[in-house]
């Protein structure tokens, strides 16, 4: 890459990596952190900017637009567009259908809902954050978003959400998890293991279980179930999150085997890194972390949410027609080695 060349936020992490004076101001960050460029190797094709979400909290936006200060002589460049993948919104694949989405608020969800409702759907938006789901639908004034703060282990919170939903439910992705504590099976505490397994597992089966009659009704339906890696294999992640993702899994192949003849298409999507993924909770496990380290490391690449969007919307959509009971591995490939 030429000397001269200006770096924005945009610009990737290989890029910045790659040019003689942001790859120096991008390795003193990583120095300072007590990191090395290897840690950055999962991540070398998504832009600089990504590393605030990443960090969940840790590194302030204060922080990408210091380094592209310094970056180019203390003047602001003028932004362009990621050399990497871009997100291309498809008009109108959406449009009269309306969808629920949970997890709505943050991540994953967030980016998938808001790619349906730029496509022309209506999105029942859910989660358990009353400010975040505001701010979501405040960032999109012209679409058409419900949104329905509310807990999916509870039955008056899924009564509310498909209420909000109306007559006609086209769509549902459960979306909402969250992440155990690294824990093998002899450390994993019945706390733990009920809030993974309710959140993961029954939530998901509660608010299926009640849209389900709308879209038999209609003779048709999509539902997309967020699985894992960890759902695929048994070395990407703790014994409650592993044991919830392949249950999804089984959820989902059985549900898809028994609709699919009403027209009801079940299918499941299996992130692999993901870079605005879910926290972990406090207190690691020390022995399950250790265990797992070697195996995560080998993550060929981590995906933006809004990569995982594209593949959640593309099953939700009339696009995956042909599509029943799939387990999609949106991994970069993880699934594979």
């Amino acid at each position: 890459m030429a000397e001269n060349k200006a770096l924005t936020a945009n610009s990737t992490i290989g890029e910045w990596l790659e040019h003689p004076i942001g790859g120096e101001l991008v390795r003193g960050l990583l120095s300072a952190a007590g990191a090395n460029e290897e840690s950055l190797a999962p991540v070398k094709g998504l832009p600089l900017q990504q590393l605030v979400a990443m960090s969940q909290g840790q590194m302030p936006q204060s922080v990408v637009d210091d380094l592209v200060l310094k970056a180019n002589g203390g003047v602001m460049p003028e932004e362009t567009e990621s050399t990497g993948w871009a997100e291309k919104i498809t008009p109108g694949r959406f449009s009269g259908k309306t969808v629920i989405v949970t997890g709505a608020a943050s991540g994953i969800g967030r980016a998938t809902a808001s790619r349906i409702a730029r496509e022309g759907g209506k999105v029942v938006a859910v989660d358990v954050s009353a400010e975040k789901l505001a701010e979501f639908a405040g960032s999109l004034p012209e679409a058409e978003i419900v949104a329905v703060t509310g807990d999916i282990t509870k039955q008056e919170s899924v009564d509310e959400i498909v209420a909000a939903a109306g007559e006609t439910i086209d769509g549902l992705a459960n979306v909402a998890g969250i992440n155990d504590d690294f824990s093998p099976l002899h450390e994993t505490t019945d706390a733990t293991w009920d809030r993974v397994i309710g959140v993961n597992l029954t939530g998901a089966f509660k608010l299926t279980r009640a849209a389900l009659p709308a879209m038999l009704k209609a003779g048709r339906g999509s539902v997309v179930n967020i699985a894992s890696e960890a759902g695929l294999r048994g070395n990407a992640s703790g014994n409650a999150y592993t044991t919830s993702k392949h249950a999804v899994v089984g959820m989902t192949k059985s549900a898809a085997f028994m609709y699919g003849p009403a027209g009801i298409r079940v299918n499941a999507v299996a992130p692999g890194g993901v870079a605005t993924g879910i926290p972990f909770p406090p207190n690691v496990s020390e022995a399950g972390a250790a265990r797992l380290q070697p195996f995560q490391s080998a993550i060929p690449t981590v995906a933006t949410a809004e990569q995982l969007a594209a593949s959640i919307t593309f099953l939700l959509s009339d696009d995956g027609v042909n599509l029943n009971g799939v387990i999609l591995p949106s991994d970069g490939g993880w699934s594979v080695q």
